[in-house]
């Protein structure tokens, strides 16, 4: 697999800065087998939380054993500024912010908690297909995709649930919003979607590590961090009041249907290659396997890591100088980003 320069860390993070050779802009064709760089401290702390007793994607305790057995359930959520104000971003266990031709796309990872309605939902890309192949088979929500991609989306182990079946359209309770224009007013219901899960289907692993509520992160303070994202600056700071990272966009307050400000408990801004899609060279593609640069947020803490994942059916691991990453339990947003496109905030 090819990359550019992914990223040069600081001694004291035990890290060494590496430099692969110049990928150019072509789409790399074996998405497995990539490592850590040389010297990466990759030693795991003992993480005091007892998977069985908590939610997979948020590290919370469970309180409703029967969400805690539904699969992951993926929404693609539009991030234009006609999207705006989304319906149920709060709700998502994880959410990841990807680059695409205008604005950005948000992918909702919706598991411990749902969201009736939610949306505005937009197209699948093939770049998906890849970022979730961790989640074990998650049911897949959007509103269409071009030839190529749907076709790709179809053959992957995600459940497919793209608005365009005329079932899954019923089924899964989309709607058009008619106070909003074309498309940005296709909407559908969690709970609906949540039935059309195929028999057996499982529970997400954990896709990232917990500690204790009562803990913190080990790391540096920092008000929050700054991220240019092609077009749009994205602002999270954090709350102490609320121990959440608060969003805005542009320098405005991001806020939800209800009005209430988009926030998560951790921000997690990863280094990533962008490349166009093979699926369709005007769409930019993340490149969310392999390894780099890595700035985790959480409890008004930063530390500067290294995330790494070894194939697409492997989940993020975020390593720092004293080992694994720990997150504060709760909501994680993932921020995709370009290379020196990211500042923490004093």
């Amino acid at each position: 697999m090819k990359f550019t320069t992914r990223f040069a860390l600081v001694a004291a993070l035990a890290v060494t800065a590496v430099g692969c050779d110049s990928g150019g802009d072509d789409k790399p064709d074996d998405k497995s087998g990539d490592t850590a760089p040389a010297g990466a401290d990759t030693t795991a702390v003992t993480i005091p939380v007892d998977p069985s007793t908590v939610y997979p994607l948020t590290g919370l305790p469970i309180t409703d054993p029967a969400a805690a057995a539904r699969p992951a359930l993926v929404v693609k959520i539009d991030n234009d500024a006609n999207a705006r104000p989304q319906a149920g971003l709060n709700a998502a266990d994880i959410v990841f912010e990807q680059i695409i031709e205008v604005q950005t796309r948000l992918v909702a990872v919706f598991h411990s908690q749902g969201s009736d309605p939610v949306g505005p939902i937009r197209s699948g890309r093939q770049q998906d297909i890849y970022l979730l192949g961790s989640l074990n088979q998650p049911l897949f929500a959007y509103s269409g995709a071009n030839p190529a991609v749907a076709e790709a989306i179809a053959a992957s182990d995600l459940v497919d649930l793209s608005a365009l079946n005329n079932s899954v359209y019923t089924d899964g309770g989309f709607f058009r919003d008619e106070s909003r224009a074309e498309p940005f007013n296709e909407y559908a219901s969690t709970s609906q979607l949540w039935t059309l899960a195929p028999e057996g289907a499982g529970p997400p692993p954990p896709q990232f590590q917990y500690h204790r509520d009562d803990d913190t992160m080990v790391g540096d303070p920092s008000g929050g961090v700054d991220v240019y994202l092609e077009g749009l600056l994205v602002g999270w700071r954090y709350d102490g009041t609320s121990g959440n990272y608060l969003r805005t966009h542009d320098s405005v307050t991001h806020l939800d249907v209800s009005t209430e400000q988009i926030s998560t408990r951790n921000v997690v801004v990863m280094t990533v290659d962008y490349y166009p899609s093979a699926a369709d060279s005007r769409s930019p593609e993340a490149d969310t396997i392999g390894y780099g640069e890595a700035w985790v947020f959480s409890g008004g803490m930063w530390v500067r890591g290294v995330w790494t994942r070894a194939d697409r059916l492997s989940p993020i691991e975020l390593t720092g100088p004293n080992g694994r990453i720990t997150l504060a339990p709760g909501r994680t947003w993932v921020e995709l980003a370009r290379v020196g496109t990211f500042s923490a905030v004093p």
